[in-house]
C-alpha cells in the first residue's frame, strides 16, 4: 500500500466463520427383518456399548450394513436374550458364556452334518462330539452348584451363629430385667 511515496504493509487477523451445510441423511432403514443396535439394545434393556462389548468379546456376530452399521436378526436377539440370562440369571461368567455358546454353534453345525450324511462312522463321530460337548457343560453346571451350595451354606451359618448372638442377648435382657426388679 502506498501513502505519501511509501509503502506500508497491512496486515489484517481476521476470523472467518464459515459453515459448510452438512448434508442431512435419512435414517438408514435396515433390510426387512434386521434391526439396528438402538433398536435391540432398547427391546432387551441393554445399553448399546454391552452389545459392542459382548461383540468384540466374540459372543455373537451380527451382519454389516453398506454403510457399515450393525444389524441383527432375530437369531442374534435371542443369543443377546441367552447372554442376559445366562449372565444374570444364572451368574456365569462371560468367558463360560462364550464357551456355553461356542459349543453350541459346535452343536448345531453337527446336527446339520448328522443329517447331511448316511456314513455311520461320521455320525459316531459326530455324536461322540456331542456327548464330549455336554460332558464339559455338567463339569461347568456342577461346578457352578457347588459354588452356590457352599454360599448356601456360608450364608446358613452366619444366619445361624447372628441367631444364636440374638437369644444370647435376650437372656441378658432379661437378667438385667431380673436385676432391675431385684433392685426395687
Amino acid at each position: 500500500m502506498c501513502c505519501g511515496g511509501r509503502w506500508y504493509d497491512l496486515y489484517v487477523n481476521v476470523k472467518v466463520w464459515h459453515h459448510a451445510r452438512m448434508p442431512v441423511h435419512a435414517p438408514v432403514q435396515a433390510e426387512p427383518g434386521l434391526r439396528r443396535i438402538h433398536e435391540v439394545a432398547a427391546e432387551l434393556g441393554l445399553t448399546t456399548r454391552a452389545i459392542r462389548y459382548y461383540e468384540q468379546f466374540g459372543l455373537l456376530s451380527p451382519v454389516r450394513s453398506d454403510g457399515s452399521y450393525r444389524l441383527y436378526d432375530a437369531a442374534d436377539v435371542e443369543r443377546l436374550r441367552a447372554i442376559v440370562a445366562l449372565r444374570d440369571d444364572a451368574g456365569f461368567s462371560l468367558a463360560d458364556i462364550r464357551e456355553l455358546l461356542s459349543d453350541e454353534d459346535a452343536a448345531s453345525q453337527d446336527r446339520a452334518a448328522f443329517l447331511a450324511t448316511a456314513d455311520v462312522d461320521a455320525r459316531r463321530r459326530l455324536v461322540r462330539d456331542a456327548i464330549g460337548r455336554e460332558e464339559r457343560h455338567l463339569v461347568l453346571l456342577r461346578g457352578k452348584v457347588e459354588r452356590l451350595a457352599a454360599m448356601i451354606e456360608a450364608a446358613e451359618q452366619r444366619r445361624d451363629r447372628l441367631g444364636a448372638k440374638l437369644a444370647e442377648l435376650a437372656k441378658l435382657a432379661d437378667l438385667a430385667d431380673l436385676a432391675d426388679l431385684g433392685d426395687r
